[in-house]
């Protein structure tokens, strides 16, 4: 079959991806969260992850970090690799786990949501940069509650609409005990990255989420952009809105092409 063939080459840059950037980034002077991050997010999306890697984060130079990772666009593809490497593991650990029990698919859809938006926002947000909220973690949890709840919204938007109707057109083969089911969640979390990235640019805009973080050492000087919350009511209001209604889009395309009632 031709999707075997392509799911073979896809699992191969996975796996070569994954190598390169697991073992390239250790010499890059980047937050041991964010290292971890890129390697993550180059599990879920394989090349992808091992281009935005080299051309938004790896050091070209040395003592050229800090330089290179300042444009916004390199700090926003930062942002949106730190939110889609904590939300991927609780999305798809829910999904696992409940398509094995044949649940169904509104019920998958609130647990991935749900167990995704948990594990990014207290573990990879609050807890591993706690530090940007001056060490608390309870003051880090009532900073990144509103950048994380915008930014999963497009993550789940993005992947609902392509995981849930493609899952469902492979039947049997959509279930994780098949490659198939991996492949699906590994696209889907792909996309749910591209349809989250504008939501980033605009919370990193306001100051709301971080980019880059260029670690001291004895030839580099830090450089971050602390979580600061100093948007306005109106913007906060508005960031809701629009990632609620892409967050709408994306279920109402699932439902449309597939099903929400069914397995």
């Amino acid at each position: 079959m031709v999707l075997d063939g392509i799911m073979l080459l896809w699992f191969s840059e996975v796996v070569l991806s994954v190598v390169f950037v697991a073992t390239d980034i250790r010499h890059t002077p980047e937050s041991p969260v964010m290292k971890w991050g890129f390697v993550i997010v180059t599990l879920y999306t394989g090349p992808i992850g091992l281009f935005l890697y080299v051309l938004a984060c790896r050091e070209p130079l040395p003592r050229m970090h800090a330089d290179y990772v300042r444009p916004r666009w390199r700090q926003v593809v930062g942002s949106t690799m730190h939110c889609v490497a904590g939300d991927g593991i609780g999305i798809l650990t829910a999904a696992a786990i409940l398509s094995s029990l044949g649940a169904p698919e509104w019920l998958n859809l609130l647990a991935e949501y749900g167990l995704g938006f948990v594990f990014g926002w207290t573990i990879f947000q609050s807890l591993f940069m706690r530090d940007m909220a001056g060490g608390s973690y309870t003051r880090s949890l009532r900073m990144t509650f509103l950048p994380e709840f915008v930014s999963m919204n497009g993550v789940m938007a993005g992947m609902v609409a392509l995981s849930v109707p493609w899952r469902q057109s492979l039947g049997a083969l959509g279930t994780p005990g098949h490659p198939e089911f991996w492949f699906v969640m590994s696209i889907s979390l792909t996309l749910g990255f591209a349809v989250t990235f504008p939501l980033n640019w605009w919370l990193v805009s306001a100051g709301l989420k971080h980019g880059m973080i260029t670690m001291p050492t004895v030839e580099h000087d830090a450089t971050e952009t602390p979580m600061r919350a100093k948007a306005r009511p109106m913007t906060k209001a508005g960031m809701v809105v629009v990632s609620l209604a892409m967050l709408a889009a994306g279920v109402t395309i699932a439902g449309t092409l597939g099903s929400l009632t069914t397995r």
